[in-house]
Formats: C-alpha cells, structure tokens, sequence
C-alpha cells in the first residue's frame, strides 16, 4: 500500500515563512543562537524530509536560560507582577493561539504527524480552553488562618495563617506525543503560580513549542518569564534536572526517564511532578452496548497513532460477546484510512520517527514470535514516511511483552475473561496505573469495578476524553503529581506557615 507524502504546498504563508527561519532559542525575551553553533535538523514524519533545523542547545545555554528565569523571579518584574495581571497575561496568550489556531494545527500536524483535523478539533481546543481555565487560578491562590492551642505557653495569644507561594524556578521537560498541548499543561500553571520557566520541547517535535515563543513575546510576557530551549534530552534535560537553581522539575515522558529525574533531582532536593507511562486496561463487560464499545476502543488505541500515555491498549472482553466484538474491531481497523497528517481525509498519521516505527514494528514482531494471533495490521507501510497499520492481536497473555510493556503505537493486545474478579485482577496486573476503561450498562457492575482498578482515571464507556478541570495522572509506576484541575496548582506552589505572638 503506497502513501503519497504531505502537500507542504497548502501551508499557510506564515508557516513556509517560520519554517525557512532555522529556528532558535528563547531566553530573556531574544531569540538567540546556540552557544555551541549547532543545529539539528527537524523531520516531516509523513515523508521522513528535513524541513527545518532547530539549535542544539548545550549546558551553557542552560545556564543562560536559567539567568534568565531567576532574575525575573529573583529580582522582577515577575515577581511583582499582580496576580490578576498574570490571569490577563494568561488570557491574551490564549486568546493568540485561538487567533493563529489554523497555523498552529498545520504546524502541530506537520511536527508530529497527527492528522490536522485531529489537531483542529482536538489539541488546539484543548490547549486554548486549558489557558483560560488555569488562568483563573492566578486570583485564587490562597491560604488558611487558624486558632492555635499551645500547651507549653497556654496564656499566650498567637495569630497564624498559611501562605501558598510560587515554587520557584521551573524547568519542563515534554513529549513529543502532543507537543502543543503538553507545552500549555506546563506554561499554564507554573505561571498562574508566578514562577517562572524554562521550557524544553522533544528534539522531535519543537515547532509549536517555538511558535509559543513567539506568541509569549507577543503578549506582554515580562523577558525572562519563559525561555524556550531546544536540544536533545540527554544533555539539555539533563542539565536542567541537575542545575542548582532550579527549584522543580516538571517532566512529562517515559517511565524509566521519569524514574532517572527523580533519582538526579534527589541530589538538589527539587520538587518534581511526573506524569509518565502507562499500559491501560480497557474492560468490556457482556452487557456492554457494542454500538458504544467499538467506536470507544478504537479511539482509545488508535488515537494519535496510539502514541499516548493512556492508550487504552490491553482488551479484556467477557467471553460471551469476545468473538463478536473482535469480529467487529477488526472490520472497523481495517477500514481506518493511515495517510499524511496535512491530508484532510487522514484518520491515522505515521509514526513521530523512523526510530519510533522500528520500536513499534519490533514489538509486533515480539507478538508473533510469542504466540500472538494477528487480526488486523501488523506491517510497516510502503512510504517515505513513518507509517505502521493499525494493529489488534487476540488471544495473548500476560507473559507476553505486548501485554507487558508500553508500546507507544497502534497496537492493541486482547484476551477473554470469565468474570468480574478475573477482569480486575487482569487490569491490575500491571506496574502501570495511568488509565482505564469500563465498557458496560449495567450501573451497579461499574460501581464494583470502578474503585477496584488501580489507575488515576477510570472512564466509563468512552476512553481518551479529558477536560482542563478533570485532574490527570496516575498510580504507581505511572507518575507523581497531577495536570490539570485544581490540584496541579498544587504541583508548582509551596505552603509557608506564619504564626505570629501578639497581645
């Protein structure tokens, strides 16, 4: 099956304008070059062309960077910025990108290779909507008084109160699943706080990181309030983790990356919030309304090329209705048209990278070899780009590495169950508890099974649904922390505690 390539033809005159300008850093409100001369060039997963280069950043830019965002935390503006003018600041931001939000899709479409309708209808409304929801936060930050009873000076009077501050200095590192979106996850918070932050996109993917450079500038943002650097994870990443003056870590990516930062960050003590891999259950009960299921399950393995954290990618299905809802998911893969991202008609992109489509390509041949029955997919496309059909196996079991392990693609590992119990010890089995799913109608089974599974979010007949006020993270191997929702503001605040004598 052949694949024509993106049409870079229809990009928008801004986006052909962005990208012949060999991108570079931001730090202290300048868009700067590297100190080390070096560029690094940026791949069209949909024909596997160069398309721009981005500057390899190095630990002296780091540094820059980090100088940066303490002076204007340190010292000011930031610092003595109202709250209610970092809301607005947060506002105008948001309300550029819904401005500029046809380029930016293009571009969120061309860097990672989701298709662009996803990208309109999906990362650019999430990404605004989050903006204006955290944005109001900025006026809410509040403490707590108290009346305090101490037993070694009973006459004394005391007034006492808790104060929630900024954390500090913030260094980002994010994915290159959903750059754009996880950019905000970041910017929104740790801003609505009043910290300040450095921000490193995936060397795969820092286009629209970039262009939220260029729209932070265009806002008002104070200089030196958000630095923008570029470069691969095991210099620039690391040397962030390990800089003395940042105060948190804020990191969003794989599991054995997340667990690394955490062991590094101990040596400073920074503060971290780690929202890292999963391998979600998905559990189809037989009295579950196939009309539902279906559609549900293939959104929640083939979404974005199955690159997310939360893919629903391990099927458990009672065994009454298993063969009729395989038979049913594999028709409705086959019909799911794989082609370029900028294709309007495209329902799944290629992978982000050739190195990405060998990984996933290497574990459906892992299935196989382990005993795996192919239903549907399972080949590498014949085009330029980095195309991977979507694939479902049937019949596996937890000794094998595609039920095991996270995948990061559009694979999808099913298998029977007997009952209830079966199906939670199942979904349980697993270092993983980022998310899940429970496909049935009847209310009382969803209300047994919904606190038994060990994950930070439990949908219920649907999968991959998020809104900016619902928290997101997860158990276990699956993270520290939560995005979203009144709690991440917690992720970036620090609790001091003032108690005073008087009288």
């Amino acid at each position: 099956m052949g694949i024509l390539s993106n049409d870079l033809s229809a990009l928008s005159s801004k986006n052909k304008s962005f990208l012949a300008d060999n991108r570079r850093l931001f730090i202290g409100g300048q868009w700067v070059e590297a100190t080390s001369g070096q560029t690094f060039p940026v791949y069209d997963p949909s024909s596997g062309l160069e398309i721009t280069r981005a500057q390899s950043a190095s630990p002296a830019d780091v540094d820059r960077a980090v100088a940066a965002a303490r002076q204007a935390y340190d010292v000011g503006p930031w610092s003595k910025t109202s709250p209610a003018e970092r809301e607005r600041l947060l506002w105008r931001l948001s309300d550029l990108l819904e401005k500029h939000a046809d380029d930016l899709a293009q571009l969120e479409s061309l860097d990672n290779g989701k298709p662009l309708a996803h990208a309109r209808a999906i990362d650019l409304p999430l990404s605004i909507n989050f903006l204006r929801y955290i944005a109001g936060f900025a006026t809410k930050i509040h403490g707590r008084t108290f009346d305090l009873s101490v037993p070694y000076a009973p006459a004394a009077r005391f007034s006492a109160y808790t104060r929630k501050e900024p954390v500090g200095v913030v260094g980002a590192i994010i994915p290159w699943n959903m750059p754009l979106l996880m950019a905000v996850w970041k910017l929104g918070p740790a801003l609505a706080a009043g910290c300040t932050i450095i921000l490193k996109p995936a060397s795969d993917t820092p286009l629209t990181a970039l262009r939220i450079g260029e729209l932070v500038a265009e806002a008002g943002f104070p200089e030196g309030v958000v630095n923008i650097i570029t470069g691969s994870g095991g210099m620039v990443g690391a040397a962030m983790v390990n800089h003395p003056s940042i105060d948190k870590i804020a990191f969003t990516g794989s599991t054995a990356v997340g667990k690394s930062i955490g062991r590094q960050s101990a040596n400073t003590m920074k503060r971290i919030s780690l929202e890292l891999g999963g391998k979600s259950p998905v559990i189809v009960l037989d009295d579950a309304d196939l009309n539902v299921t279906v559609p549900g399950v293939l959104l929640g393995i083939f979404a974005n090329c199955g690159q997310v954290c939360a893919a629903g990618s391990r099927l458990y299905v009672q065994k009454s209705i298993y063969e009729p809802l395989m038979a049913a998911l594999e028709q409705a893969a086959k019909s799911i048209k794989v082609g370029p991202g900028l294709d309007l008609a495209t329902e799944m992109g290629p992978m982000v990278s050739a190195t990405q489509r060998r990984t996933v390509a290497e574990y459906i041949a892992s299935g196989l070899d382990e005993g795996a029955e192919l239903v549907a997919g399972g080949r590498a496309l014949e085009a330029d780009g980095y195309y991977i059909e979507p694939t479902i196996f049937s019949n596996t079991n937890h000794a094998m590495r595609i039920v095991q392990e996270e995948i990061f693609g559009p694979v999808l590992s099913a298998q029977p169950f007997n009952d209830e119990e079966e199906a939670i010890k199942l979904a349980n089995h697993s270092p993983f508890g980022l998310a899940s799913s429970i496909y049935s109608t009847n209310n009382n089974r969803i209300q047994r099974l919904t606190p038994a599974i060990k994950a930070g979010t439990v949908w219920v007949n649907c999968h991959n649904i998020f809104d900016p006020a619902l928290p997101f993270g997860g158990y276990k191997e699956s993270g520290i922390g939560r995005e979203m929702g009144e709690e991440v503001m917690n992720m970036y605040t620090e609790v001091k505690s003032v108690c005073m004598a008087y009288g």
